[in-house]
């Protein structure tokens, strides 16, 4: 009982990390969908690719080229600056995501016609795009460190332009799984601090919430119910904040400013713990969940409800008695099958009335009439003692 106990109250605090992650990553994107962060990264990487951090060359060819400049509306701003872009930077009307074929198309075709759009290199009589071209007009690229890369491309490619550009992808792949990774570690401190905020806004202490649920038992079975129903849905995490709104509002916990008769953990406990550092810690810990995501935690929920759901027929059941047992208990007990409710109690009458004659009659002697008596009176006169007894002989090897 007691590790259902922590199963259940771990159960429902990992429900409301899930809730609060999801309030996080909703104000995340809102606030992305404003700076536009993800694209100021991803330029900042396409620079150090293409070793050209100023933007004044091989970079500017590539966003100015049509297959890369359809995707945004004006014309191309760089990003102020050399340095890795910080979580708050404003990534202006630059695209947040450059597909890999388009990104190789462009850099081979700047290669094969040259950087400029102009009626040369969009004439019908300009040099198609194949291994040679690229080989021969290599130096269109004006950037030695990217002609190397590319001849290297077209060398492993054996006289196969796809596979050239297979390559060329693959390496526009791993550059920007390193710019997803600076991203990704900038947002998650984002939502720390918006999680942060939020956990004090709403008041969401995960001590508080754990003491409650511990002590409450309709309050945590309701929370454990609810998260049940949660993990079949594969798309809860993608909830808005109007469904985590509606959640937490029906869930019956301790989040809010209101009364505060449940947040103490034992009645009258004040002080410095109560109302400074239980608080702070308890915000602090429901900000570092948030960070991991409402996946992670969706994930880890799952895993506790298959181990809740191993745990808990153990507990529901108990032990039964043996066969031996039960069949002695029932064997003066007349079965019912085949026989009417009368029958059945005249025999089970019959049965109760041999039982109680043979409690009345006297035990019958095994032996002989004195064979019942313990001997505890009889006075034993010329007892042998133990030092007259003759010496024992043989033993056990």
């Amino acid at each position: 009982m007691f590790g259902s106990q922590i199963l259940e109250v771990a159960i429902g605090v990992i429900f409301v990390f899930i809730l609060i992650s999801i309030v996080c990553t909703v104000i995340r994107e809102g606030i992305e969908a404003w700076l536009k962060t993800r694209a100021a990264f991803l330029e900042h990487g396409i620079r150090e690719l293409l070793h050209d951090k100023e933007a004044k060359g091989l970079a500017q060819s590539l966003y100015t080229h049509p297959l890369i400049y359809g995707l945004y509306s004006d014309v191309y701003k760089p990003v102020p600056g050399t340095k890795r872009p910080s979580a708050m930077t404003n990534g202006g009307t630059l695209p947040s995501y450059i597909p890999t074929k388009n990104f190789a198309l462009a850099l081979m075709d700047i290669a094969a016609r040259g950087p400029a759009t102009d009626a040369v290199s969009s004439d019908a009589q300009s040099p198609r795009i194949s291994l040679d071209s690229i080989r021969g007009n290599i130096a269109n690229l004006q950037n030695p460190a990217v002609q190397r890369i590319v001849l290297t491309a077209l060398d492993a490619a054996q006289g196969d332009l796809n596979k050239a550009q297979a390559y060329i992808e693959a390496w526009y792949d791993s550059g920007m799984d390193r710019v997803s990774g600076w991203y990704k570690r900038s947002s998650q401190w984002v939502i720390f601090w918006i999680a942060l905020v939020v956990a004090i806004v709403l008041n969401v202490n995960t001590i508080t919430i754990a003491n409650y649920l511990s002590h409450n038992d309709v309050a945590r079975a309701a929370l454990v119910a609810r998260a049940g129903v949660a993990v079949k849905d594969p798309n809860f995490t993608n909830g808005n904040y109007q469904t985590v709104q509606a959640e937490l509002n029906a869930l019956q916990i301790p989040i809010g400013w209101g009364p505060q008769q449940h947040y103490q953990t034992q009645p009258g406990e004040l002080g410095i713990w109560s109302y400074v550092f239980g608080p702070l810690l308890g915000w602090l810990l429901t900000a570092l969940a948030a960070m991991l995501g409402a996946p992670f935690w969706f994930d880890v929920l799952n895993k506790i409800m298959v181990i809740r759901s191993t745990v808990k027929p153990h507990e529901k059941s108990k032990e039964e008695a043996s066969e031996d047992r039960q069949e002695s208990k029932s064997a003066l007990i007349p079965s019912t099958n085949g026989v009417d409710g009368t029958q059945h109690k005249a025999q089970l009458s019959e049965n109760m009335a041999v039982v109680a004659s043979l409690a009345q009659q006297p035990l019958a002697t095994p032996r002989d009439e004195e064979s019942g008596l313990d001997g505890c009176e009889v006075v034993a006169i010329n007892l042998t003692l133990d030092e007259h007894l003759p010496a024992a002989e043989g033993g056990v090897a």
